[in-house]
């Protein structure tokens, strides 16, 4: 490990704060080589002395000063974790003066507030959202009546984990529907699908990608061929084009941002969990 940074998203609660703001911040030096660690519920000070020691002992392994996230809001487990000699980085302390100043308020600092179960209604819709994914998933349930979005592409171009990320953060019903070599041979939409049009978003795939993903999940068969998912993959994007279904390549996409450009183009507005 020696020469790779280390990296540490500490959290008093899940800690996905902490991991995702911290993400976002590594990818803006994607020359630096480092290792993450999450250390959640860090809420006393038992817990703060073992995450010091574990973040000072990754301290000398690399022989580089750690890095850490830092979204625990007690003061007293702050000035603990500050004692391992990392570079600490608190999430919330660049904005919380500024606020409470403009608010005219002080801060209640609570554990977990930003991913507990305090919205039930919230919370319900997104367990709805997530059951409804997984039944219309692939073209299982083919009745999109109650869908907020309906993806289509071909098999393995990421339809199914855009669909249960939008369910999980956003409270979207999103269904998917695969384009079988039938829908492509007949170069035309679906007729399942021609009543719901306005929800429509198509995922697209580059085709080596596509060949390596479906190798992994069925090597040898002419369903993972490079040939094969080349002309899946052109006759998908063809019919797309005619249909004027607004269309995005997944291969060098995350899942965040697919999810995020589907809602903007389909003009969901709907803020995340």
């Amino acid at each position: 490990m020696e020469g790779i940074r280390p990296v540490f998203y500490v959290s008093d609660g899940t800690g996905i704060t902490a991991e995702t703001i911290g993400h976002s911040l590594l990818t803006q030096f994607s020359d630096v080589e480092v290792t993450t660690r999450r250390i959640a519920f860090v809420d006393s000070v038992e817990k703060a002395d073992a995450a010091v020691a574990e973040i000072r002992a990754a301290g000398e392994s690399s022989g580089l000063r750690p890095v850490v996230v830092n979204t625990v809001v007690d003061p007293d487990l702050n000035a603990l974790l500050a004692e391992s000699g990392a570079l600490m980085l608190d999430v919330f302390a660049p904005f919380i003066s500024p606020l409470e100043q403009e608010l005219g308020l002080k801060r209640q600092a609570r554990v977990g507030r930003a991913h507990g179960l305090v919205d039930f209604a919230a919370y319900e819709q997104r367990i709805n959202a997530t059951n409804y994914a997984l039944t219309h998933d692939d073209g299982m349930d083919i009745h999109y009546d109650d869908a907020d979005v309906l993806l289509v592409g071909v098999s393995r171009s990421g339809k199914t984990p855009t669909c249960l990320y939008l369910a999980l953060h956003y409270g979207v019903k999103a269904a998917n529907y695969p384009l079988t070599e039938e829908d492509l041979e007949g170069r035309e939409l679906p007729r399942r699908l021609r009543a719901h049009r306005s929800k429509l978003f198509g995922l697209s795939i580059d085709p080596e990608r596509l060949s390596h993903i479906r190798e992994e999940r069925r090597p040898n068969s002419r369903y993972a061929k490079l040939d094969t998912c080349r002309s899946e993959v052109l006759a998908a994007e063809a019919l797309f084009r005619q249909e004027n279904i607004p269309v995005l390549s997944t291969t060098h996409t995350s899942i965040e941002e697919i999810a995020g450009k589907v809602l903007a183009k389909l003009g969901i507005h709907r803020h995340m969990y």
